[in-house]
């Protein structure tokens, strides 16, 4: 066999295009379903039905079991549901998985639909430059589409001929003769390969070329497509490295149950495959996918039908083997867990306090980047939500007598949320500049601006709430002293402060469904609080002249209720964010 080095490079070429191809027929897909990706997401509830459906429905939409095996950390942490719960969603994953390689099978081996890429090249390209977005984005999943099956077919023709090189062609198949550490050597070639290409689908799609040319049998086919499913949770193991204990624990609970799967289908794989091959010739009466290997060590050529028999042979044991693991397992997700709990503990600091991390988003991007939005959007809810705590302190720190233990412990706590807060703003914030860089519908890049000034905003929060504490320190210094009167007052306007703060966060956590009556409660309170401020400001100047309090105790005083006032004011502009967004999405 003279197979240059040139050719070789064409197969890596066509791989490529091949995964290039899926790419854009997901992201594709995900700019024009971006929103109901996320109601689909909304879905997901305490019933493992729903949670296997979800996760088929996701999977088979964005093509990626990674991504979503990634994804469902949000809801773990969320605790909309359990890490018992989101196995479910793992499950279906693993099911929504098939959706490709029926793809690839169907139109790949069945319809040639390479003979159609270009009809559909011509009318994809022109839907790029249509103003309307989603037809943008249905255009560039065509194009993906068409990528994918060029990438097919480049692969099939650069594979090297192994039927012209009898000695590698003889090597070859006393590999495919040996039992069972046949099984396990092909099995750990479909690992190793898919761990390397990192996609189940160009596994899949290389095992067809094979197996449709007769160079391997079925059931080594299948032994390699086993182990493409092990390989394929490499992705979400690697995203979880940077992420939480959450992340960790959803692309191990992925991994464990795909070698569980693997395990038992090793036991009984020689049968399994002859039941797949009696299932394909005599149920749906495609053929004999085993005959296809038998025809070519005879010195036979394979025929159309042979290859259709095979492809279809082994595109069904990849989906019997994945609905009957799913069926086995689904009534074990409660010992799945405990299997994950103990590969994974939470790590603790000494003070018994979880350490410090971001909840929904790790240190990389999902495989879906329109669902990374959700993801930070969450973040951003519990970003405000921390800063609020913080809030709190602040209230407590005031009523605490200054000089004691319990003022300085809690005024150093404040200042460590204060640099937490600054922490989950770059992150949060460097997050949402790498959701950018990405394939983005115009409304979603819309949306992250927002985003990107929600989160700046939320900081501001954080630093007035620490700028109140080092007032009360400098008032402690200076010797100054509140009367009863400035106590009540402050109370007043940090509770005024506190009821926005909280409209605010309850905005953030379903912008989707924000009522007019949320945005009008927001801007009511905001006129509260300035007009309490400016009442407040008119009175000091009173209660100095008449020598209620010392002139610097007034200054702390004012010194407060302004920076509540300040509050207040950032406060407003999330809410004018919102606003915005919201009339924006009611014009479209």
């Amino acid at each position: 066999m003279n197979y240059s080095f040139t050719e070789f490079l064409a197969l890596l070429g066509g791989i490529a295009l091949f995964l290039y191809g899926m790419k854009v027929m997901s992201e594709g897909l995900q700019k024009a379903a971006g929103d109901r990706l996320r109601s689909i997401l909304g879905a997901m509830t305490r019933n493992k039905f729903m949670g296997v459906t979800s996760g088929v429905l996701i999977t088979a939409l964005i093509q990626s079991s990674s991504a979503s095996t990634v994804m469902v950390v949000s809801f773990v942490n969320a605790g909309l549901m359990s890490l018992e719960q989101s196995m479910s969603v793992i499950l279906g994953a693993n099911l929504g998985n098939t959706f490709t390689t029926w793809i690839v099978s169907i139109f790949g081996f069945k319809l040639k639909m390479v003979h159609m890429c270009l009809p559909i090249l011509a009318v994809a390209v022109p839907m790029l430059f249509f103003k309307n977005g989603t037809v943008k984005s249905i255009g560039e999943f065509l194009i993906g589409f068409a990528f994918l099956f060029f990438g097919l077919d480049f692969i099939n023709q650069h594979m090297p001929d192994l039927s012209k090189s009898p000695e590698i062609f003889e090597a070859l198949r006393h590999y495919t003769s040996m039992g069972f550490w046949s099984l396990l050597l092909f099995f750990a070639v479909g690992v190793v390969v898919t761990m390397i290409i990192q996609s189940s689908a160009a596994t899949f799609a290389i095992v067809l070329i094979m197996a449709t040319n007769g160079w391997i049998p079925f059931d080594m086919g299948c032994a390699i497509i086993l182990g493409g499913n092990v390989g394929t949770t490499i992705t979400p193991l690697l995203a979880s490295l940077g992420g939480n204990t959450a992340a960790k624990k959803a692309a191990t609970g992925h991994l464990v149950y795909n070698l569980i799967g693997a395990a038992w289908m090793l036991v009984i794989f020689f049968p399994f495959c002859r039941m797949t091959a009696w299932f394909t010739q005599d149920v749906v009466h495609i053929g004999d996918p085993e005959a296809l290997y038998e025809v070519v060590k005879g010195g036979g050529v394979p025929t159309d039908a042979l290859v259709v028999s095979t492809s279809m042979g082994l595109t069904l044991y990849h989906t019997i083997y994945n609905i009957l693991s799913l069926l086995v397992m689904i009534g074990f997700t409660r010992q799945l867990v405990k299997i994950v709990n103990r590969l994974v503990k939470s790590k603790k600091k000494r003070d018994g306090e979880t350490e410090f991390s971001l909840k929904y988003i790790s240190g990389g991007l999902l495989n879906a980047a329109e669902l990374n939005i959700s993801q930070a959007q969450r973040e951003i809810v519990v970003y405000a939500q921390r800063v609020e705590r913080m809030f709190g302190m602040v209230k407590q720190l005031i009523h605490t007598k200054t000089g004691t233990e319990e003022f300085n412990k809690l005024y150093t706590r404040i200042g460590k949320y204060e640099d937490i807060s600054d922490r989950m703003e770059i992150e949060i914030a460097n997050y949402l500049n790498k959701v950018m860089d990405g394939r983005l519908s115009h409304d979603s890049k819309l949306r992250i601006s927002t985003m990107l000034n929600f989160v700046g905003e939320i900081e501001s929060i954080a630093d007035s709430c620490n700028n109140i504490a080092r007032t009360l320190v400098r008032k402690e210094e200076a010797h100054a002293h509140f009367g009863e009167e400035n106590y009540k007052n402050i109370d007043t306007i940090l509770k005024y402060v506190s009821e926005a703060m909280a409209n605010m966060i309850a905005v953030l956590a379903d912008l989707d469904n924000v009522s007019d009556e949320d945005l009008t409660r927001s801007y009511d309170k905001e006129r509260e609080i300035n007009n309490y401020r400016n009442l407040l400001r008119t009175e000091n100047i009173e209660n100095i002249n008449q020598k209620k309090y010392p002139y610097q105790a007034g200054i702390f005083y004012m010194d407060i209720v302004c920076e509540a006032e300040k509050l207040g004011d950032f406060i407003i502009n999330v809410i004018d964010g919102v606003e915005a967004q919201h009339k924006r999405l009611d014009n479209e």
